[in-house]
């Protein structure tokens, strides 16, 4: 008998409702220890999506007015019998409703326990219970739809895809291996090719969606560069809207790396504002500097920033090797003064140039326009099938080097029992990527992630 648990499953925070999850077997023996309804009718006389209006009390007194709510098992989230008890939203009635649950027979659940109760009983796939903590931690739209995509099945559905053909092909071969007296028809070295090659793009493809995929839940792990003065802490802190960097007239204010994630429309930016790009006698700001180019090599986006109104130097020549080679969108600020940079130069270095002062809030527009462009944003499709983290990577790259196996050794004349055990560990691979066959450690290191009563 799995022990019965609870939680509070909204903000602990002053709010208009707070409601306590308690789901196992016994939930509806605890919360009838706790909740009195108002009318003859009991919890136990629920039938199921039902609910109830009454006190929850403790010992004789009311702590509070609260409806409940009853879902018998399997038609839960859980698949257990589950009862939610909304009660009002202050922090002290919250904490008294739990504890007087958890004196009458229920335990504080752990992290991601509701949500792995619900893996462990067949109402979710991991995926798509990697999915509930990526809608529960989604910033923007986008990272709001892939997750409600993902944890409405469409990558489970993706790797059942590859999983059935995979299975298919291996019961074949090892029939024919097994079982060769019999009238199974013959393995055809075609059709294991076939087999795997589609299997392998199939795979290949869910692999290309990572780093799209990892965009939009994540963000845009973006650093802002060029030589001091040219406005890039004034553009931190326009992006922010509020005065996250020091901003002087003193060139070398920036010393450390500045960090804040920001909206920027539906993008979210991870966005840092480094030291200013120059040579200097001065050690911290050599440190500072050094720290910039390292952050700068290792940036999924670069914002390079030019002062329109400045003269051309040798660090903008410097700016300009350094972020040859990177995803750079190059910002010509101070456009509400005079210019006197070098736009031809910027012109024929740059593909993505946004013109602004960096002032105004209308720069954030402009920005997220060329940002969207630099990086393809509008090709992503976040409702598709995509890989979510690291553990679904892994287990990808696992059953694509297999089935690259499985196409060298047929390739290579190998036998058939060596090939059948390639597409074996294929299947292995894709099993414990959608979480079929998983070890308990797996499971629990992909739960522990959640907030408690989730």
């Amino acid at each position: 008998m799995a022990q019965t648990i609870a939680a509070v499953s909204t903000a602990v925070a002053p709010a208009g409702v707070s409601m306590i999850r308690i789901s196992g077997d016994e939930a509806l023996e605890v919360a009838s220890r706790v909740f009195v309804p108002a009318g003859k009718k009991t919890l136990f006389d629920c039938k199921g999506y039902e609910a109830l209006f009454g006190t929850v009390q403790q010992d004789g007194a009311v702590i509070d007015q609260a409806v409940a709510l009853v879902f018998l098992a399997p038609h839960s989230y859980t698949g257990e019998t589950v009862v939610e008890i909304s009660c009002h939203g202050g922090i002290y009635v919250t904490r008294a409703v739990l504890r007087a649950v958890l004196e009458s027979g229920a335990r504080l659940a752990q992290p991601g326990e509701f949500t792995k109760r619900a893996f462990l009983n067949g109402k979710l796939s991991l995926t798509q219970a990697e999915a509930v903590i990526d809608l529960i931690e989604a910033k923007t739209r986008d990272a709001s739809k892939a997750a409600t995509s993902q944890l409405s099945g469409v990558l489970g559905k993706k790797i059942n895809s590859v999983k059935d053909q995979l299975l298919k092909l291996a019961a074949h071969l090892s029939a024919w291996v097994d079982y060769p007296e019999d009238e199974i028809p013959e393995v055809d070295e075609s059709e294991i090719v076939e087999t795997a090659q589609t299997c392998y793009d199939e795979i290949c493809a869910l692999l290309d969606t990572y780093d799209a995929g990892r965009l939009i839940r994540e963000g845009i792990d973006t650093v802002i560069v060029g030589k001091p003065n040219v406005g890039k802490s004034t553009l931190m802190n326009t992006l922010a809207r509020y005065e996250r960097s020091i901003v002087t007239d003193i060139a070398g204010t920036t010393r450390d790396v500045v960090e804040e994630s920001v909206r920027l429309g539906d993008l979210l930016l991870r966005l840092s504002d480094t030291a200013g790009i120059r040579e200097t006698d001065d050690r911290v700001e050599q440190i500072g500097v050094s720290i910039a180019k390292q952050r700068l090599a290792e940036a999924s986006l670069v914002l390079a920033v030019f002062d329109g109104s400045s003269d051309w130097s040798e660090e903008d020549e410097e700016l300009i090797l350094m972020t040859a080679d990177r995803p750079t969108v190059a910002i010509v600020n101070k456009n509400d003064l005079p210019s006197k940079t070098n736009m031809e130069k910027i012109q024929q270095s740059f593909d993505s140039i946004v013109e602004i002062s960096a002032r105004e809030e209308s720069a954030a527009k402009s920005l997220e326009e060329a940002i969207r462009k630099k990086l393809s944003m509008e090709q992503i499709d976040p409702t598709a099938p995509m890989l979510a983290n690291e553990r679904q990577r892994s287990c990808a790259i696992a059953a694509k080097e297999s089935l690259a196996g499985v196409l060298a050794a047929v390739r290579d004349g190998m036998t058939f029992d060596a090939v059948t055990v390639l597409v074996e560990e294929a299947i292995e691979a894709i099993l414990t990527l959608s979480g079929e066959r998983v070890t308990e450690a797996v499971v629990d290191q992909v739960f522990s992630n959640f907030c408690v009563g989730k």
